[in-house]
């Protein structure tokens, strides 16, 4: 029999993060709830967790309040690929300022933990690398990415007022480039971007030179750092980074994909997209010590678990 230890939300529950999340809380034992509107989420991410007694799928947009009792919130809804998000950019601040507003506000009603999924883009285009969490940021406040980058900014913003006017118990991880299974095949995002191309045996398209970097954490690593994040004391609200200090040239990952995948395909190269950060990588010194986290999956192993998937729904 299993034990129910705490009644857990989860909204974006059913997209590429949330629906991890599920798994590893739901074999946990808690009572979870998955809330989604599916713009970017899909059913077929958590369709195994639907018979379990421990697990409840609600639809709904978190830009209308959410009655419900809850132990713990994690608030991962919003489209997180540049694809998404800038599709409807009105509605992906909506969802970052609007929803954050009501899981706050059930947050303080139901005195619930609620955790924020922050992200690197709250550093810009930085100056500084890698980037800490004292650094502010360099973000265009009126480009094509800032409805997502301000949206999560006002985020943090939110909670740290409703923190301090209202003490909400709350925590802020900001989350650097994730890859793994569930990854959407069409989000546009580098990793699911290559490894489609090059299973289709297709030309991979790399923005810019080749040159910029990034730091890339598998799913299963990140999902610990949150959890171990909402589990830690409660004078440690963050924000902290998560994300791997391994760093990668686009072009290096490129060629990587190509080679574990024996595809026959070439590089070819286009523009840079307006306000793409050329330098991206946390400084995780405060994860380490405050958390005992850091990834343990190397990119190569990463990136075979994650072709694997790929092959299995698109070849």
């Amino acid at each position: 029999m299993i034990h129910i230890q705490k009644r857990i939300l989860i909204t974006g529950g059913a997209g590429f993060l949330g629906s991890h999340l599920c798994d590893r809380l739901v074999e946990e034992g808690h009572d979870v709830l998955c809330l989604d509107n599916f713009f970017t989420g899909s059913r077929k991410n958590i369709s195994h967790l639907l018979g379990k007694p421990n697990f409840e799928l609600i639809r709904h947009d978190l830009v209308h309040p959410a009655f419900l009792e809850v132990d713990e919130i994690y608030n991962l809804a919003c489209p997180a690929s540049p694809i998404h998000y800038q599709y409807n950019p009105v509605k992906t601040v909506k969802t970052n300022v609007i929803g954050a507003i009501n899981m706050l506000g059930l947050a303080k009603r139901v005195n619930a933990k609620i955790l924020q999924a922050s992200t690197s883009e709250i550093y810009g285009n930085p100056n500084v690398h890698p980037q800490k969490e004292d650094y502010w940021g360099n973000v265009n406040t009126i480009g094509i990415r800032s409805c997502y980058d301000e949206g999560k900014r006002c985020a943090e913003t939110l909670f740290f007022d409703y923190h301090r006017q209202n003490k909400v118990n709350i925590r802020v991880v900001r989350i650097f480039n994730t890859y793994g299974p569930r990854m959407h095949p069409n989000d546009g995002r580098v990793v699911s971007n290559f490894i489609v191309q090059a299973l289709a045996n297709k030309e991979i398209t790399i923005y810019g030179d080749g040159k910029q970097t990034r730091s890339f954490c598998y799913v299963d690593d990140l999902i610990e750092g949150m959890i171990r994040m909402m589990n830690g004391p409660d004078d440690f609200v963050g924000p902290v980074n998560l994300g791997t200090l391994d760093e990668f040239s686009i072009l290096d990952l490129a060629k990587m994909i190509i080679k574990l995948t024996g595809s026959q395909s070439k590089i070819t190269f286009k523009p840079l997209p307006q306000d793409d950060p050329l330098q991206r990588k946390p400084d995780i010194t405060l994860a380490k010590q405050r958390l005992d986290w850091e990834p343990k999956l190397g990119l190569e192993e990463g990136l075979k678990k994650t072709i694997e998937y790929f092959r299995s729904i698109v070849c």
